[in-house]
């Protein structure tokens, strides 16, 4: 299991990607998501140089594109899909183990009208890389609000489909979101069920190649409202990591709490002695 965290830790010297991914390797964790989640602004000659050092340092890097994407809106279908490619074609130049992306609101729409406009982008998206011999794998992300599409359950359909026609998109697992999503799916029990319908759905071997995000989280009747530090929230966070050991799961865990490296050194920590 590779334990990283989203974005340049707070403990780098410098704010740069490249900064961050030379004190990843420094607190000894393993990978960092770059956050292109306020737009792609790198060149493919940095993200290129980012891919030379992570390679020389061991560090795996994934890619949170940009918050403005909604497949669900007609309006930002198109420029939805552009930050959807864009990030994807940048972070292929580092190697980017996966690619993180909130898919969408479902606005007035039903849920199943919504699902078919995602699954229309996505596999726009898909078919742009295709032709463009890029090679990404895009993680739609489970969210944690009811009005945003991204259940778990959604996520794991679109993966059938989408895997029928010889893609590989799988979800990224917020365990923090599903949380706050639902108000439950936090005890050993309901993690065990969230992995066993990944399992069920698409495959032991999905559990082996699991791209998850975790951090405390604060939600109410709605959802999720902000993300906290583990050890200031109420998610059952040692339970969860006892699940994923018991169901051999393998991937990259990021790290999204406010302290970020701290949660993740005391995840990474609590892994190594199960």
């Amino acid at each position: 299991m590779l334990f990283g965290v989203a974005g340049v830790p707070h403990s780098s010297k410098g704010r740069s990607t490249l900064d961050g991914v030379r004190a990843i390797k420094e607190l000894g964790l393993d990978a960092m998501e770059v956050q292109f989640v306020r737009g792609v602004r790198m060149k493919e000659s940095k993200a290129k140089e980012v891919g030379m050092l992570s390679k020389k340092l061991g560090v795996a890097l994934t890619v949170h594109a940009p918050y403005y994407i909604n497949l669900n809106s007609e309006d930002k279908f198109e420029a939805s899909v552009r930050r959807l490619y864009d990030s994807a074609r940048i972070g292929s130049f580092f190697e980017a183990r996966g690619v993180v992306f909130h898919p969408g609101y479902y606005l007035k729409s039903s849920k199943q009208k919504a699902y078919e406009r995602v699954k229309a982008g996505i596999l726009k998206v898909l078919e742009m890389l295709e032709r463009d011999g890029i090679n990404a794998r895009l993680r739609p992300e489970t969210t944690g609000k009811a009005t945003q599409f991204g259940e778990l359950e959604e996520l794991l359909s679109l993966s059938v489909e989408l895997g029928e026609l010889g893609y590989d998109v799988k979800p990224c697992v917020d365990f923090a979101h599903i949380h706050a999503r639902y108000r439950r799916f936090n005890t050993y029990s309901e993690f065990c069920e969230i992995l066993r319908s990944v399992e069920e759905k698409l495959g032991k071997e999905a559990l082996g190649s699991m791209h998850m995000h975790l951090s405390g989280i604060d939600y109410g009747m709605r959802g999720e409202r902000e993300h906290l530090n583990l050890e200031e929230s109420d998610m059952n966070w040692r339970e969860l990591l006892k699940a994923l050991r018991d169901f051999d799961v393998d991937g990259v865990l990021i790290c999204e709490s406010p302290n970020l490296e701290g949660d993740a050194l005391m995840l990474k920590e609590f892994w190594q002695k199960l």
